[in-house]
């Protein structure tokens, strides 16, 4: 009796190694997929307070016209959004 459980024990650990060795590059591909996506995400929060202290001295400075100061703003957002990219892909 003890014989046919142990051969049971040792199956079933080999079975729960293997199946914890094959999910495992899995896991790592989740995890660094989530670091990227997680880096991305403070890339874009920085840019937008970035860009909002750039359309502010822009118009503190005033040396350009409001619609000028909006693009300043909208160049730096899109100039974060594609560092994201390029972090995340």
């Amino acid at each position: 009796m003890f014989s046919h459980n142990r051969r049971f024990a040792a199956g079933l650990s080999a079975v729960l190694a293997a199946a914890l060795l094959a999910g495992s590059p899995g896991l790592s591909s989740a995890t660094e997929q989530a670091q990227q996506r997680r880096a991305g995400r403070d890339v874009r929060q920085d840019t937008r307070q970035g860009s909002r202290h750039t359309k502010q001295d822009c118009r503190a400075a005033n040396q350009k016209s409001n619609s000028q100061c909006r693009q300043d703003k909208r160049d730096t957002k899109q100039h974060g959004r594609q560092t994201a990219r390029d972090i995340k892909y």
